[in-house]
């Protein structure tokens, strides 16, 4: 009998202690919208596929899946706006968030470029970063978590708004959840024969998982920034660049070589030079937008472009580099 007692307690024990974690984790009660981005397209594109085989969409999903356990295991509600291999609309991704009062929506990506050496994070918020708050504290939690646990810290990263990519409108689930906490990450790129070997392993998408679930504990256990109307304090004009299966041209590979050449050739002062330059610096911002190099290349068209004398250009320029790009390190 008294054993029975004792093992009845220990029972009882860790069963309260199981319900304590819950509600002392941050995310606990949270209603979080979980989006495996794409789905549904392998007969559609032939861009989202890996030098392997293994489709961008099939890797969201897998993370996306073992992301929900996660969170659900923390306390939180977690809404999904897909479950199967299947196409549904941008809108309605956005729709299933803002009609089920998402406390925070995330879009899961994994990314490709043409030049098969690149591998980091980039994540994406909508619109302004001085407007956007809460977006921009969201995304750099999520980059130095999945830098840390992916990269081992040892990677450049990027923070962008998602109009550096998409220039005239953003990314149509981070427009429809504007107002909502949101971020679309793009965790590593499949386009990198060794980075895809590592996206087929279960252990490697439940460390990816892991990331996205610390990085939104340690969101919610602070006090959230806030979000204001887009252009209600800046607008920047659209920089049009190459967009989705466009990045996958021969210009797009030469993405670095060109920003290179583009600093080499501002130590002259010749007109011949700075010209060259400005447009080296263009063509690589154009081929790669969100890349760890964009903003300075942005901001070295500022520097040309005063040169050349057209101020109001530069100083355009100086406010997209502020806007869309946001500096910070990640901590090792």
């Amino acid at each position: 009998m008294i054993k029975y007692l004792f093992v009845s307690f220990l029972f009882l024990f860790s069963q309260e202690n199981v319900f304590s974690q819950k509600k002392t984790s941050a995310l606990s009660g949270k209603i979080i919208c979980v989006d495996a981005g794409h789905g549904g397209t392998a007969l559609t594109d032939s861009y989202r596929v890996g030098p392997g085989g293994e489709r961008e969409e099939w890797i969201n999903l897998r993370v996306a899946k073992l992301l929900q356990k996660m969170l659900e295991e923390k306390g939180a509600k977690v809404f999904m706006t897909r479950t199967t291999d299947d196409t549904i609309a941008l809108w309605r991704r956005a729709k299933i968030a803002v009609d089920n009062k998402a406390d925070l929506f995330v879009s899961i990506h994994h990314n490709a470029t043409a030049d098969p050496k690149v591998d980091f994070p980039i994540i994406y918020f909508h619109g302004n970063s001085s407007e956007n708050l809460a977006g921009v504290v969201l995304g750099k939690e999520l980059a130095t978590t999945i830098t840390k646990s992916l990269f081992k810290g040892n990677s450049p990263v990027s923070v962008a708004s998602d109009f550096s990519i998409f220039p005239k409108a953003g990314a149509q689930v981070l427009r429809g959840t504007y107002g909502i906490p949101a971020v679309l990450a793009e965790a590593a790129f499949f386009s990198n024969p060794e980075e895809e070997q590592k996206l087929k392993q279960e252990d490697y998408n439940k460390k990816e998982a892991a990331a996205y679930t610390e990085a939104f504990e340690a969101f919610f256990s602070k006090p959230i920034p806030k979000i204001i109307p887009k252009n209600s304090l800046v607008t920047v004009p659209p920089f049009l660049v190459f967009e989705e299966a466009a990045r996958m041209n021969e210009i797009a590979r030469r993405w670095h070589q060109d920003f290179l050449d583009g600093q080499a050739l501002m130590k002259n002062t010749d007109s011949t030079s700075i010209r060259q330059a400005y447009d080296l610096f263009t063509r690589s911002a154009r081929s790669f937008p969100d890349s760890y190099i964009a903003a300075d290349c942005h901001a070295n068209r500022a520097l040309l472009l005063r040169l050349m004398d057209k101020r109001e250009e530069a100083r355009e320029e100086e406010k997209r580099v502020r806007e869309f790009y946001v500096k910070f390190a990640v901590k090792k």
